[in-house]
């Protein structure tokens, strides 16, 4: 071979190699941009369609239940209107209230207790006791005349059989007026005693005395003093 025929071969095989250098950085580069692409398009998907992780407590302020979310579980987007918390309702408060009371008891010997009150409730200590509001009390017998009582309040004993009267308490029987701040009536005994405040009022007098002993049945009354020191005053009418 002549030295003009090798040197055109080496030519052309430069020329070879340089448009194949050149071919492949091309390609090689544009695969790269291209695999970079479509990394990114599906690294967007990924974290597009993959669920949110977050750990959170949510404490109810209508509510006041506690809700715990887990990393595992998917937090999804809710519109406020179409989350609709509502409020336990309140147990109604029960009423232990009854209205026009009556109550009606017979001694063994014929004497008849009234007790009428506007409203009344259960005592919360003592379940056997109501507490009374405007009271009025009629005591009746076969052989004596009637007693009325009137009083803001009392307190009936179903039990014992016994009676209360307090608070701007007024007794009328026969032709006397006894005003007074309390008036405890005994129904087993037939013994009422009236006590703090006491006045008596008859036509020809009034009387301040310490306490009051009226036996219902035979209506007899015991006036005494505050102490044993003083004497039951009496103003002559």
């Amino acid at each position: 071979m002549s030295l003009k025929s090798l040197i055109q071969v080496i030519i052309v095989l430069v020329i070879i190699i340089i448009l194949g250098g050149v071919y492949f950085n091309y390609f090689a580069n544009n695969n790269e941009i291209f695999l970079e692409n479509n990394e990114k398009n599906i690294q967007t998907k990924i974290d597009t369609n993959e669920p949110k992780k977050k750990e959170t407590k949510i404490l109810s302020e209508e509510t006041g239940v506690k809700t715990e979310i887990n990393e595992s579980e998917e937090v999804k987007e809710v519109k406020s209107e179409e989350v609709n918390l509502k409020k336990k309702p309140n147990k109604p408060k029960i009423d232990n209230i009854v209205k026009d009371i009556e109550y009606l008891t017979t001694d063994e010997k014929g004497n008849k207790y009234k007790i009428l009150a506007t409203s009344g409730r259960t005592n919360s200590k003592n379940k056997n006791i109501l507490d009374l509001d405007n009271v009025r009390g009629i005591i009746t017998s076969n052989k004596r005349s009637t007693v009325y009582i009137v009083s803001d309040f009392a307190e009936y004993n179903s039990s014992d059989l016994k009676s209360n009267f307090y608070q701007n308490v007024v007794i009328n029987y026969e032709d006397k007026k006894i005003t007074c701040d309390y008036f405890d009536v005994d129904m087993k005994t037939n013994i009422a005693i009236a006590y703090n405040n006491v006045v008596v009022t008859d036509p020809q007098s009034i009387m301040k005395a310490g306490n009051i002993i009226l036996n219902i049945e035979t209506k007899v009354i015991n006036i005494n003093p505050e102490n044993k020191k003083e004497k039951v005053k009496v103003t002559i009418n």
